[in-house]
């Protein structure tokens, strides 16, 4: 059992190893940072959104912003667009679930606003839908994802792929990028020059 949960913990930390020497994948993910922090100083807003255990990390994200990270801080205008059940229920029921986030975006969505959409197939239609929808609204579209990208990797201006085909490992990986963002933007936006 012990040599099964340290295969387990090598596989995650191999994952974080290979991030760690990915230049490319190193600037995308400041070039995340820089655009949230660009977005929060124009007073746009910034929505999350996801499926399954990437809703979880979404609405974590999400609360990051508008709770806080490091600093004792204001709030900052950041959402995870699953958070409404009611709404969620209605447009799955009365459209599609393929358009719960889309429809929203087309109906809250701002120009400057960034939508970020986190997907470890980066196939979810929901996501693809929604990227769609953000970026014919003038939304700057940030997408995380597995290795491959998927079909994600059309329809985002950034696209965050982590070196992994393993859903879990992916999803490890996801909740670090997004805690580095966090920190580079809440530094970024709210410590003097």
């Amino acid at each position: 059992m012990n040599q099964k949960i340290q295969d387990l913990i090598r596989s995650s930390l191999d994952v974080k190893t290979s991030m760690l020497t990915d230049e490319p994948l190193l600037l995308r993910v400041g070039e995340a940072a820089d655009q949230l922090v660009a977005a929060f100083r124009r007073g746009n807003r910034v929505y999350f959104c996801g499926n399954g255990g990437s809703a979880a990390d979404a609405q974590h994200l999400a609360a990051e912003f508008s709770g806080r990270f490091y600093l004792d801080r204001e709030a900052l205008p950041a959402e995870a667009l699953h958070a409404n059940t009611s709404y969620l229920t209605a447009v799955a029921n009365d459209y599609s679930f393929d358009l719960v986030y889309a429809r929203l975006i087309e109906g809250i969505g701002r120009p400057g606003d960034v939508l970020v959409g986190i997907s470890t197939s980066g196939n979810s239609v929901n996501i693809l839908k929604a990227m769609e929808a953000a970026r014919k609204k003038g939304l700057y579209a940030i997408a995380f994802t597995g290795e491959s990208g998927g079909k994600l990797k059309h329809h985002c201006d950034l696209l965050i792929n982590v070196p992994s085909g393993d859903t879990p490992r992916i999803q490890e990986a996801h909740i670090l990028l997004g805690h580095i963002i966090c920190q580079l933007v809440e530094e970024a936006y709210f410590t003097p020059a």
